[in-house]
């Protein structure tokens, strides 16, 4: 089996083909695939960080980010600037060093056509921090081309007292 495996590999790497594509096929199949994969991509252990190119893999290039980015403010990005900006969180507060984890708690979808919306509430954590995770929702909108499904939007918020969870993330 092992052989087959190995041959396989170089088979695909021969024709160009890497593993990761189908991998990543498989993954852009249904919008909670897609969802699923990007909390996935932008979790890491200490010492590595994320493969933005997996990730840019994920979005239109239009696509249109928006992201709270302090108690009172939000500020929109391009799929670069989403990018750029993740990057300068992991370099500004060592995470690379640490570790960092996105895990989706609870997720809603509905899906009509060729798009798709997925209310996602999640957690993000510095592993080794202190402090309790970060929860944080975030709406995903999708659309369906070229036989794959392909991020469109993210808006972020996180709740406060004042801006309490929604029911339809809630408990």
């Amino acid at each position: 089996m092992k052989r087959l495996l190995i041959a396989i590999s170089i088979a695909a790497v021969l024709l160009g083909v890497g593993v990761c594509d189908a991998q990543e096929t498989a993954a852009f199949q249904t919008p909670n695939s897609v969802v699923v994969a990007l909390y996935d991509a932008v979790t890491f252990p200490a010492g590595e960080t994320p493969d933005w190119d997996h990730v840019r893999a994920m979005f239109i290039p239009e696509a249109v980010i928006v992201l709270r980015t302090s108690w009172e403010a939000t500020s929109v990005f391009s799929l670069d600037g989403f990018v750029g900006d993740f990057v300068r969180f992991i370099e500004q507060a060592g995470v690379a060093e640490k570790g960092f984890s996105e895990k989706i708690v609870r997720k809603r979808s509905m899906v009509f056509g060729d798009i798709a919306h997925v209310l996602v509430l999640y957690e993000a954590h510095i592993t080794g921090s202190p402090r309790p995770p970060q929860q944080g929702v975030d709406s995903i909108h999708l659309v369906q081309r070229d036989g794959r499904w392909w991020i469109a939007s993210i808006v972020n918020e996180i709740p406060t007292a004042e801006r309490p969870l929604p029911a339809e993330v809630g408990e």
